[in-house]
């Protein structure tokens, strides 16, 4: 510290600040705004996971009586004795005892053969649909992105997990923010003294040093003020596979990005918005454990991300929508794994769900092209959401969409 000046620090401070104050946050950004700004109780919050890839839905939401299915994937199919039933017919993958948990609780909403007219086997364009809600014709914006665009302005109520803002949080005048994956660091021996005294206000400081110096206190305000948990870093997961066929996009660690949102929602941040990802599930070769054990941490970090904020005063506020841009074909390829399909289960689960199925389940017979039918549009679900969860007409963000999928209490 002695080699640079108390001013020429904060100078520094303030512009780097100043520069990332559009899009980027730091999880000291947040919890301040959970000091000052707190999300009122019984505010909806919605968290929403993408499962980049394109996730095997006939090997998550498993037909585990049904023929057709073992006899199309003699090598990558799920027996009576491998699965979680559900019912007579359908049964999760073995690996989700979490979402079973769930569904047991009846907070566990499956939506079954969900997709969109015409569908995409391009993961880039699905992806694009799915995230923008325009299945016919291109939308620059994101469903969340246009949401925000109705609201003022701030750069709190919507955040994705990682360095990149999706197309999703995206719209025409607003953007949500980033917040990289890390912990809270609060220095500490010596280096703790020095940045104490720096945090100490002066007449002499400009209107960027003033802010910077209000920054450094307010880091160790946090400290004291905020659960020591959030200054640890969230656990890190080492035995997600590799995949052969790559993520098609999606960040690492799910767990670790549920477990920060968990902390700061505890908080009080004044997010409606959450946005986290996982990649891998572009399940070409040696499907059957990878995809496994891919949604099964799925299922745990989504199980585990529940029971940490029911243990808070917001248990009864937060709703999480699971999804991946499509499902995969009926028929095993000669890999071991499936090539890419159409329609596939999507999740909705917490407190404020009604446990239970909704839509058909398409028929592994009467298939179009060798692709499962699209019996629910994913805009139903979003309608709903749109309008249970962030308080709008649906049509200000899908259009004139008439279709719901009534899976909030009431």
């Amino acid at each position: 510290m002695d080699t640079v000046s108390r001013r020429r620090f904060l100078q520094l401070m303030g512009a780097g600040a100043a520069g990332a104050a559009a899009t980027r946050l730091s999880i000291a950004d947040i919890a301040r705004a959970a000091i000052t700004n707190p999300l009122p109780l019984n505010t909806p919050i919605l968290v929403i996971v993408t499962m980049y890839g394109g996730n095997d839905g006939l090997n998550t939401l498993i037909p585990y009586n049904d023929s057709t299915y073992i006899t199309n994937r003699p090598d990558i199919a799920y027996g009576v004795g491998e699965v979680l039933p559900l019912d007579d017919q359908l049964a999760l993958n073995r690996s989700m005892s979490g979402m079973k948990t769930l569904w047991d609780q009846k907070k566990l909403a499956i939506v079954r053969g969900v997709g969109y007219p015409q569908p995409d086997h391009s993961h880039f364009r699905s992806m694009a649909i799915w995230q923008s809600a325009s299945p016919v014709g291109a939308q620059s914006s994101g469903w969340i992105g246009r949401w925000l665009d109705g609201r003022k302005a701030d750069p709190m109520l919507a955040i994705n997990l990682g360095s990149v803002i999706p197309p999703l949080l995206t719209g025409a005048k607003r953007v949500g923010s980033a917040l990289p994956l890390g912990g809270l660091v609060v220095p500490t021996g010596s280096l703790a003294s020095e940045c104490q005294l720096l945090a100490k206000p002066s007449i002499e400081d400009g209107p960027l040093q003033a802010l910077a110096a209000g920054s450094m206190s307010d880091l160790f305000k946090l400290s004291s003020e905020i659960s020591s948990e959030l200054k640890k870093p969230a656990p890190k997961a080492s035995d997600l596979p590799t995949i052969q066929g790559g993520n098609a996009g999606g960040n690492s660690n799910l767990a670790q990005q549920l477990d920060v949102v968990a902390k700061l929602i505890a908080a009080g941040a004044p997010t409606r918005v959450w946005s986290v990802s996982l990649g891998g599930f572009d399940t070409h070769a040696d499907e059957k454990g990878a995809q496994s054990i891919l949604i099964g941490n799925v299922s745990d970090s989504i199980a585990r991300f529940l029971s940490q904020v029911r243990s808070t005063n917001r248990g009864k506020d937060v709703v999480v929508l699971a999804y991946s841009e499509f499902g995969r074909r009926v028929k095993g390829n000669a890999s071991q794994g499936t090539d890419h399909g159409t329609s596939g289960p999507v999740f909705v689960m917490g407190e404020k769900i009604l446990g239970g199925f909704y839509g058909d389940q398409p028929s592994l017979t009467q298939l179009n092209a060798g692709d499962l039918a699209v019996t629910t549009d994913f805009r139903d679900i979003y309608a709903s959401l749109i309008e249970g969860m962030l308080t709008t007409p649906a049509d200000k963000i899908l259009g004139k969409w008439a279709g719901r999928t009534p899976l909030l209490k009431v």
